[in-house]
């Protein structure tokens, strides 16, 4: 597995990281224990190097989980994972208090069995917190060796400027994938003025860039799609063209459509490292085997103007979940 430099950090990680997220929490029942902690090991195995998680997704439940399987391959891994919610709960709201952010430390430190967070996130930004506070507050957890790196996720780029003017940020996380480019417009260009890595959630469309979901799959009833309006059937419907154009281009390079999918983002710049997740170890080998995919640029220029004429259908998240905040 290559290596990658998240921006000018000197954090390096595993080119394809684990989003672990979905192996306890938002698609449906959680992983039963030893088969989640075997696929993170198994993740470690091939090369892996990048796992993230966050409190809220349990909540803590992940943590634990990823805590337990990566104790003993601790020296070899980089754990990124996130605060930002009241009591770990998303749907109580954000809560970016220096005094909660140094709360949470303590309490993942604790879940995750570690001395040091490497990469630590404010999973959304919280509007009633400055966010010299919220970098202030990292910075110390910086400097008293608990936290690594400062990370901000799904934030823009005010939100980006001002924290980085505190404390440097090593990596932004937020959706990008072929199916939702909006970070293209003013984000990816920030990210490299300010050698801020990039690291892209749900790579694959929250799954349905690989080609397994179809306008009549029906989801478990815990499952988050299923308040997404870009997963309703008809949004489906109109969105199986983009799979489709991906399956033909998998099938001439002997690839699958998973695979083009993630290859594309690797291809769009050195300090982008998608967390694909997933509960299957087949899947996991298929995703770590795009790293291997190299695009040639006339390859890129055609997904370009292919992807270009396939308006893609549905917002990427139920109303109440789509503001982003940015100050």
């Amino acid at each position: 597995m290559q290596k990658r430099s998240l921006g000018n950090s000197g954090l390096e990680v595993s080119a394809i990281g684990l989003g672990c997220m979905g192996l306890s929490f938002g698609y449906g029942p959680a992983t039963e224990k030893q088969t989640a902690i075997a696929l993170i090991r198994s993740a470690a195995e091939r090369g892996v190097t990048f796992f993230d998680t966050a409190e809220a997704y349990g909540p803590f439940a992940n943590e634990e989980l990823v805590g337990e399987a990566l104790a003993p391959l601790r020296d070899q891994v980089v754990i990124a994972t996130k605060f930002g919610f009241k009591q770990g709960e998303v749907n109580l709201g954000l809560d970016s208090r220096p005094e909660r952010i140094k709360q949470v430390a303590e309490a993942a430190l604790k879940r995750l069995r570690t001395d040091r967070i490497d990469l630590f996130y404010q999973h959304r930004v919280d509007p009633n917190v400055p966010m010299e506070d919220v970098a202030g507050a990292v910075k110390d957890l910086i400097q008293q060796g608990k936290v690594k790196h400062f990370g901000l996720s799904e934030a823009g780029v005010k939100s980006i400027r001002r924290a980085h003017a505190v404390q440097p940020v090593a990596a932004l996380q937020s959706e990008y994938s072929l199916w939702w480019r909006e970070p293209e417009a003013e984000i990816l260009p920030t990210l490299e003025e300010l050698g801020i890595g990039f690291v892209p959630f749900s790579p694959l469309g929250k799954g349905f860039l690989t080609g397994a979901i179809s306008e009549s799959t029906t989801f478990d009833s815990t499952d988050f799609r299923n308040i997404v309006p870009r997963f309703t059937p008809e949004a489906r419907k109109a969105n199986q063209a983009l799979v489709d154009l991906l399956g033909q281009m998998a099938a001439q390079r002997g690839a699958t459509p998973a695979q083009i999918a993630l290859a594309w983002l690797l291809a769009r710049k050195p300090w982008i490292v998608p967390i694909p997740g997933t509960t299957k170890l087949h899947r996991l080998e298929e995703n770590l085997g795009a790293a291997s995919i190299e695009l040639t640029s006339g390859d890129l220029g055609e997904i370009e103007s292919a992807v270009s004429l396939i308006p893609v259908q549905g917002e990427r998240y139920p109303q109440h979940l789509q503001q982003r905040v940015d100050r």
